[in-house]
C-alpha cells in the first residue's frame, strides 16, 4: 500500500453495534460536491453505547479493524478522520442575538458578530458547542432574511440553533481514534452528516424528519427551510428489539439477532399463520420448528412502541405539521422489511427508507444501504469542506505524537446546505 496524492476523505460512524469506516476521492465543486468511493470496512464492536465509549480498549481495536479493511479496499492509506457523533448526551436549542449596525449597510462582520452573540450562552460545565446553524436572520424586526449582507439597517438579529455534546464523550471517542493512530479533523452531528446523503434540497427546504433506527439508539433529526432545526436521541431502539426475542423465543442473544436479520419483519399481517423458522434448540439437538409469525409479532409490537415514541417526540417540538416531506428512516432498522408500512401507520405521514446514491460514484455498490447513510454523509461532507476551503486532510497517516489535532469541534455551519 503506497502514499497517493489523491484528493481523499475519510470518514468513521462508531455505532453501538458496528463500526463503519469509508474512504473516497472528492470530485465534483463546492456546489455541488461528490465522492468516488474507494474503499470501505465495517466491524462489529459493542465498545462504544448511544454515542459513549465503554471500553477504550476494545473500541481502539474495532477502529483499527474496520481502517484497516476500508485502507486495504481502497489501496491507500488515510490519517485524518471525520467522526460522526450521536446520542443521548447530544442537546439542541435556539439561541437569539442582537447587534446594531454603524455603518450604512450590513457587512459579513456585522453577521459574525450577530451569530457569535446568539452563541454566547451559557452551557452546563461538562457540555460544549458543536455546530451552530444560523437559522433566520431578522433586519429592524423584518424576518424571513436568509442572507442580510448588503441590506440597510440599524438592528441585525438572529436565530440559531445550537447544538451541543458532553465533553468528556467527545474526548474519550477522540483518545480512541488517536490510539488507533489516526487523526480527527472534525465532529460532525450524525443525523447532519446523514442528511448530505440521503435527503434532497426539497425535502429539507419542505419539512423532513430524518430517523435513524440503530441499535442503540434511534436518533430523530428534523429539517424545515433548508436547515436542520431539531435534534433528539431516544433510548429504546434495534437491541431492545433483540433482546424481546431473546425472551420470546427463548433463543442466545447472537441466535435473536441472526433471526431478526434473516426472517424478521416489522409489520405482521406481512407473514402469514404458515411460514416457520428454525429455532436453535440446545448443544446436539436439532434445530426445533417455529413460527415466523411470532417473530415477526414481536419486533412489530417493539418497533411500533419506538416509533410512538418518535411521533411524540414530533410532537413536542412542535414541527410535526410542518413536515411536507414526511419521514425518512435510516440506520440498520431500515432494512427490516415491512418498516416502511409500519411507519406510515404509526406516524401517519408519508415514509421510505434512505439509499445514499447522490453525488456517489466508484463502489456504489458497496455503500447502497440504509446502514451506511452515516459513513457516506461524512464523506460528502468532508467533500464539502475540502472543496470549499482547498484543503485536504485525510493524509497519509501519521502518528498523533507527530500531528497533534488541531480544531476536531466545528462551530459554524454558515450556508452549508
Amino acid at each position: 500500500m503506497t502514499q497517493t496524492n489523491q484528493r481523499l476523505v475519510a470518514a468513521l460512524d462508531l455505532g453501538s453495534t458496528r463500526m463503519l469506516a469509508a474512504i473516497g476521492e472528492v470530485t465534483g465543486d463546492p456546489r455541488n460536491p461528490g465522492v468516488r468511493v474507494l474503499g470501505v470496512g465495517s466491524e462489529r464492536s459493542t465498545a462504544v453505547r448511544r454515542g459513549v465509549v465503554r471500553d477504550i480498549v476494545e473500541a481502539t481495536r474495532g477502529i483499527e479493524r474496520a481502517l484497516k479493511d476500508a485502507q486495504l479496499m481502497a489501496g491507500v492509506e488515510v490519517g485524518t478522520l471525520y467522526c460522526g457523533i450521536a446520542g443521548e448526551h447530544v442537546g439542541g436549542r435556539l439561541s437569539h442575538g442582537v447587534v446594531s449596525i454603524t455603518g450604512n449597510e450590513i457587512r459579513t462582520a456585522d453577521v459574525a458578530r450577530v451569530n457569535e452573540v446568539a452563541a454566547n450562552v451559557a452551557f452546563s460545565r461538562d457540555h460544549e458547542l458543536l455546530h451552530a446553524v444560523p437559522q433566520d436572520y431578522l433586519v429592524d424586526q423584518q424576518a424571513g432574511i436568509t442572507d442580510p449582507i448588503g441590506m440597510s439597517g440599524s438592528r441585525l438579529e438572529a436565530q440559531v440553533y445550537l447544538v451541543t455534546v458532553l465533553s468528556s464523550a467527545v474526548a474519550n471517542l477522540q483518545r480512541c481514534i488517536e490510539r488507533a493512530g489516526f487523526r480527527v479533523g472534525e465532529f460532525v452531528l450524525e443525523p447532519l452528516a446523514g442528511s448530505l446523503a440521503v435527503l434532497t434540497p426539497d425535502e429539507r427546504e419542505l419539512g423532513c424528519a430524518l430517523v435513524e433506527l440503530g441499535g442503540g439508539s434511534t436518533n430523530v433529526a428534523v429539517f424545515q427551510h433548508g436547515k436542520i432545526c431539531h435534534t433528539a436521541s431516544l433510548m429504546f431502539a434495534g437491541g431492545h428489539v433483540t433482546s424481546d426475542i431473546v425472551h420470546g423465543l427463548q433463543v442466545p442473544q447472537q441466535d435473536a439477532e441472526r433471526l431478526k436479520e434473516a426472517s424478521g419483519a416489522a409489520y405482521e399481517p406481512l407473514v402469514s399463520d404458515a411460514e416457520t423458522i428454525d429455532l436453535p434448540s440446545g448443544p446436539g439437538q436439532p434445530p426445533r420448528p417455529g413460527s415466523r409469525r411470532v417473530l415477526a409479532h414481536i419486533m412489530h409490537m417493539r418497533l411500533q412502541e419506538i416509533l410512538e415514541l418518535v411521533g411524540d417526540e414530533l410532537g413536542r417540538s412542535g414541527l410535526r405539521p410542518r413536515l411536507g416531506a414526511g419521514v425518512v428512516l435510516s440506520g440498520g432498522g431500515a432494512l427490516t422489511p415491512g418498516i416502511v408500512e409500519l411507519a406510515r401507520d404509526v406516524l401517519a405521514l408519508p415514509v421510505r427508507v434512505a439509499m445514499p446514491g447522490p453525488g456517489l460514484s466508484g463502489l456504489t455498490d458497496r455503500v447502497a444501504s440504509p446502514r451506511m447513510t452515516v459513513p457516506v454523509g461524512l464523506l460528502l461532507y468532508g467533500a464539502k469542506q475540502a472543496l470549499q476551503t482547498g484543503g485536504f486532510g485525510a493524509v497519509a497517516r501519521r502518528s498523533p505524537a507527530v500531528d497533534k489535532v488541531i480544531g476536531p469541534v466545528k462551530k459554524w455551519l454558515q450556508d452549508f446546505f
